[in-house]
């Protein structure tokens, strides 16, 4: 399934692309002063190979849960079992990602691909994520090591949740989703995020290393110190982008880097979410470099290591609004920039029809 996914994914078509220029130039508007939202709906266009692209709804966020074996070592205070007990508020709706899509009509998949603690599976729930928060039981292992000791994840385990990841997609865009959203839950999991950025870019791990839920100073020269012992150990190899994954990634983020490859091939744009996201985008990049025309930076995150891999990626963030929640409450507050960036392609009149003059 991976190399299949890989294959489906080309580059931005670029009659399509041209022809989005042409209009916004024509658009009853001056040139340029929709600013990156001019650019952004030329890209959409390109990925859907036609001018105006489609309306990017329905929006179906994907929130991909997993646990690390690294929080053994003191990276956060917060305990592994928080991780199930969110999951729990995601699927009764009390979670701030919750609040978001229901604002923006999106619907919400929770997917176990790596929790800790066993879930309790509904055996009447739904399978139409437009009902209601759902949950996928798809875990891969029950958490991942610690990457400080051994590999967090076998080569096997990181393609098994990168192909739930694709598998997600497909089953989500089937379903009709016009744009999916990226989500995560996983108490450590700006750990192996920071790894992942600090290995693919080249980037030292101490810029790459942020905070995550608000670490005192003494915990975060700790989880500087554990990224640079994990890297030390497994010197991962970024042409391998498999191996770096299995050396120090997440079982979320394989599976969020799967969804976006699974979008890439199916030509549906990918709105990214925080830290979590921008990493497992990195290797969605390194596996199909085309795949970068698929994704949509939703936000600047505070975590330092999102930054890093968005400015590696090329990819300016649509809003900065201080967001380092994750759970996909950025790519949601950023949703309506991506629909209005295409509907002014879909409904604003040109100088022609219009009547109005030009200078």
């Amino acid at each position: 399934m991976l190399e299949t996914t890989i294959a489906a994914i080309g580059p931005l078509d670029e009659p399509a692309m041209a022809a989005a220029r042409d209009l916004q130039a024509r658009l009853t508007k001056p040139a340029g002063s929709l600013g990156a939202l001019e650019e952004l709906s030329v890209r959409l266009a390109g990925l859907a190979g036609a001018c105006p692209p489609p309306l990017p709804e329905p929006a179906a966020v994907a929130i991909f849960a997993g646990d690390h074996g690294v929080h053994a070592q003191g990276v956060t205070p917060w305990p592994q079992e928080v991780t199930a007990q969110m999951i729990a508020n995601f699927l009764a709706g009390g979670a701030v990602v919750n609040a978001f899509a229901r604002q923006a009509g999106a619907s919400v998949t929770v997917v176990d691909v790596g929790v800790a603690t066993p879930l309790p599976v509904d055996p009447d729930a739904t399978d139409d994520p437009a009902v209601g928060p759902r949950l996928v039981a798809a875990n891969v292992r029950r958490g991942t090591r610690d990457m400080t000791v051994t590999a967090a994840l076998t080569r096997d385990e990181a393609r098994a949740a990168l192909e739930t990841g694709i598998r997600i997609a497909g089953e989500l865009v089937d379903a009709g989703a016009g744009i999916l959203l990226t989500g995560d839950m996983g108490i450590g999991n700006t750990t192996p995020s920071a790894a992942l950025v600090a290995a693919l870019t080249g980037t030292d791990p101490a810029e790459a290393t942020g905070r995550g839920t608000g670490v005192d100073d003494e915990t975060y020269r700790r989880k500087i110190g554990v990224v640079r012992t994990a890297l030390d150990r497994h010197r991962p190899d970024p042409a391998d982008p498999l191996g770096v994954l299995a050396a120090v990634g997440g079982l979320e983020h394989a599976a969020l880097a799967g969804l976006i490859l699974g979008a890439a091939a199916r030509r549906v744009p990918v709105l990214l979410d925080g830290v979590i996201a921008a990493s497992a985008a990195l290797v969605a990049a390194a596996l199909a470099p085309d795949a970068v025309g698929a994704m949509v930076a939703g936000h600047r995150s505070a975590e330092p290591g999102a930054t890093v891999a968005l400015r590696h990626l090329g990819l300016d963030p649509l809003i900065d609004l201080g967001l380092r929640l994750g759970e996909g409450t950025g790519a949601l507050l950023a949703l309506p920039v991506v629909t209005g960036a295409v509907r002014v392609l879909h409904e604003v009149a040109t100088f022609d029809s219009a009547g109005v003059s030009e200078k």
